[in-house]
Order: structure tokens, then sequence, then C-alpha cells
């Protein structure tokens, strides 16, 4: 790829980036306008109350067009109506609502008649449930349900309820999968949101793949927040948020192989690249000769010496200067005048 086409590419992916953003708003912005708490912003996207683009950005978090903005507005009743739809109550108020004791109401919900939306783990370690008001309304009005809310409560269910059975959990984990689900645009994602509500080890077991694990891992949905990492709280909160049934373990386990054959299928886990492979010739390396020829001797150089320096002149010994002398005194005494 050149560098030109390159650069054309990053261009055109800023400029896509940035007409997103300047026609849509980010989460804290959209909920502002909207007139909604973050929490109450958060479960109308999951309702599908308000619409969501995917955030091009990498800010994380979906963003809202500043058309779906204006739609909301112009619906009859607003702000009100929206507000209402995503109210959420406990079970105090929630037997109100039903016109119950609270005694029943929770027995209710512990058979699974009631589903919660959502939950916290307040200070004292305990869960609280809260359930959607439009969905007890509508519990409510059914006529079928009437026995339920007035008559005794039938001996099956009481039977269940004594040896412990409390439906909450599991009715919380199969609709906040769907709220995933509903969200996901890609098949890893779809995978993704199957593989967050089983045990790591039970994710292993069904995807042995170590690079289709990894993968698996980017999309993984950010969980609801629960207290400090490690704490008490957080603890308790990600026991609920693992299916510990057997049933539904197995159930889970079975969608989350057909969610990873599916995503496989489409776009394949990303691997690295194979390291190459050193070639070697085909009748492999030539074998050496036992005898190799063998070569002609180089002639020993030797240094050539130099004769040592002259060293200084002997001095004559003393036994030849007196006779120089006394031939020197002859040859003039013979001399004369």
């Amino acid at each position: 790829m050149s560098g030109n086409t390159l650069t054309h590419e990053t261009t055109a992916s800023a400029d896509r980036i940035g007409a997103t953003r300047g026609t849509s708003l980010a989460p804290g912005r959209a909920a502002r306008e909207l007139g909604l708490k973050r929490s109450e912003f958060a479960l109308a996207v999951h309702l599908g109350r308000v619409r969501t683009l995917p955030d091009e950005g990498g800010g994380g978090g979906g963003r809202v067009a500043r058309d779906e903005i204006e739609r909301i507005r112009t619906q009859q009743g607003f702000p009100e109506g929206l507000r209402e739809s995503v109210r959420c109550v406990g079970t105090a108020e929630g037997a109100a609502l039903l016109e119950v004791t609270r005694a029943r109401f929770t027995r209710l919900a512990r058979l699974g008649l009631l589903v919660p939306v959502s939950f916290y783990v307040n200070r004292y370690r305990a869960v609280v449930w809260l359930y959607l008001a439009d969905d007890l309304r509508q519990f409510a009005s059914d006529e079928g349900n009437g026995a339920l809310l007035k008559g005794r409560t039938p001996e099956g269910l009481r039977d269940q309820l004594t040896e412990g059975l409390d439906l909450r959990p599991r009715n919380w984990r199969g609709r906040h999968l769907g709220f995933l689900l509903r969200r996901a645009d890609d098949p890893w994602s779809r995978a993704a949101a199957v593989a967050s509500l089983l045990d790591p080890v039970e994710v292993s077991e069904v995807v042995r793949d170590p690079y289709e694990r990894s993968h698996l891992l980017r999309f993984r949905p950010a969980q609801p927040f629960h207290g400090t990492p490690g704490s008490p709280a957080a603890q308790l909160a990600e026991e609920i948020m693992t299916a510990t049934d057997p049933d539904e373990i197995d159930w889970l386990r079975a969608d989350l192989a057909g969610a990873v054959d599916v995503a496989r299928g489409q776009r394949p886990a990303p691997r690295p690249l194979p390291r190459p492979v050193p070639r070697v010739a085909e009748h492999g390396p030539a074998p050496r000769d036992p005898h190799p020829p063998r070569r002609a001797p180089h002639p020993e150089l030797h240094p050539v010496q130099s004769p040592p320096p002259p060293g200084p002149a002997s001095r004559p010994s003393g036994a030849e200067a007196p006779g120089r002398i006394r031939g020197m005194f002859t040859r003039l005494w013979r001399a004369g005048p």
C-alpha cells in the first residue's frame, strides 16, 4: 500500500469519526439532555428505549445520535413518560404497587414470577433486587395472577420455597443476557456475551483453542460495577453474575459452542504468523571427502640477522701505552739538534 493510499484512508476514517462525534452525544451528555440519571439511561439503552451508535473514537460506551435525542423529545409525555418507563422499585415499593405484603412479594420473586431487572449490594452486604415498575403493573393487571396475589400459595410452590428455591439470580442472568445479545453487532460479541455468564473453567472446556479464548476475551462485555474489585461486595456480585445451576450451565455451554462455531466460520480468530523454516538442500549437505588433497607446505622463512652494531673503540692496554711513549722519545733523541 502506498503512502498516499494510507494517508487517504486515515483521513477518511478521521472524517467519519469527526462527523459521528459532531452529530452524536456521549452517554453522559445524552442522559442530561433526556433528563435521566446515568443508571436510568443505561437501563433505557438496555430496554431499547434509547438507540445508540458505536463509538468509533474508542471512548467507550455507545453514543447517541442527535436525531435520536430529538425523536425522543418529541414523543408524547416526555420527559415524565420516559422516566416512568425505566423506573425501578425495590421490595417495599413493589409490594405497594401490587397491593400485597412484602413477604408475599418476596415469595413471588423467589418463585420466578417477578423478574428483577437490576440489583446492588448494600453496605450490609445484602443483595437488593430491583424491578421495573412497568413489569409489576402488567403482572397486577393480568387476571390470571389474581389467585397468586390474593389467595393462598399452592402447596407445591410452598414446598419449593421451603427447600430454598430462589430464581431471582437466574432470572436476572437470563434477562441480562438478553440485553447483551440485543446490543451485540458482531458474532464474537454474541459469543462473548454468553461466555460472560460462565465460569472461566467452563469457557476453557468449551473453547479449547487458546487463540479463540483470547479473542473472545477482547469482546467480553463490561460487567455492572459493584464495589471495589476483590471486595466482599464485588465477590458477591460476581457469584450472582455466574451461572451455578447444572441445567443452566449446560444450556449456556451449548449456546457458547454454537456461537463460537458461527463466529469462527464468519471471521476466524487471529493467530501469530508461523516462523519461517530454514531451507535445506534437496539432497542434503554434500559429504565431506575423507582424503582431502594435501597442500604444498610453505617454505620456511628465516629472518636475516643483521651484523651487530660496532661497539666503542677499545682503549690500549696499559702495557702498550708506555712503549709508544718510549718510541717517541727515541726518535726525538736521534734526530738531535
